[in-house]
């Protein structure tokens, strides 16, 4: 992906070697002194160009491996960021991009999004939510069952213990994961038993650890019913 894009854009990905931790490629103007030497061709140095870091996760927050002067970042996002603004122990600064790497600005048409969205859903999309609570609504549906239930969670005492947790979309359905297992180890929600998504139609906000977040909801058939609905609340997590 990053083959033909200029210097300085970059990928990060999850870890194929090292479970949890994170895969740092970038692109670069000019292999490093060590590659130069060895005397390959023009086509062996080209693909010399795209140059691999390994982020840790640890304790003490997210660094490079192996560059002991490299500080600890409290995310990947600090991480990065301070990146573009000094290399520190990169060979040069990263280049944070305006767009998605894979998008292409010519192909933008409705059909090429509705294809490029079905191919999402057959690997699925995914990421971190904080789960709030999950209210029976009976027969209602709709944004009013999601002002209602948001309405019951937030003057429930004591509050309801939230959870972050792995929220995954599929043609499947919808995956929720508990990773800490606080709660729950995972809920399947078959895509015919999903009915309705939606945000908080009156765009109240959740208090979390950090900033104040939006709040969005799903409604699914009560197990075993096909008339009483349960309303599933979230807040975001990931951005």
């Amino acid at each position: 992906m990053l083959k033909d894009k200029e210097p300085r854009a970059f990928i990060v990905r999850d870890s194929h070697s090292f479970r949890g931790a994170y895969g740092l490629a970038m692109k670069v103007a000019m292999p490093p002194p060590s590659v130069l030497q060895l005397n390959k061709k023009a086509g062996d140095l080209a693909n010399e160009l795209v140059r691999h870091f390994l982020i840790e996760c640890t304790p003490k927050g997210v660094q490079l491996k192996g560059c002991p002067n490299e500080p600890y970042f409290g995310s990947l996002t600090d991480l990065v960021c301070q990146h573009s603004i000094t290399p520190l122990a990169l060979p040069c600064k990263l280049l944070i991009p305006d767009r998605d790497p894979l998008e292409d600005i010519t192909e933008s048409s409705p059909q090429t999004m509705a294809n490029s969205a079905t191919e999402l859903l057959k690997q699925g999309a995914a990421c971190n939510v904080w789960y709030l609570n999950s209210v029976e609504v009976e027969s209602l549906t709709g944004h009013q069952a999601i002002q209602k239930a948001l309405s019951i969670t937030l003057v429930q005492e004591p509050p309801p213990l939230c959870t972050v947790v792995h929220f995954k979309v599929s043609a499947q359905g919808i995956m929720l994961t508990d990773n800490q297992r606080k709660l729950f180890f995972q809920r399947h929600y078959p895509v015919s038993s999903v009915i309705f998504c939606v945000l908080d139609p009156q765009d109240r906000k959740w208090i979390t650890d950090g900033p104040s977040s939006r709040v969005f909801g799903f409604m699914a058939w009560k197990q075993g019913s096909t008339t009483d609905n349960v309303c599933h609340l979230f807040a975001e997590h990931d951005p």
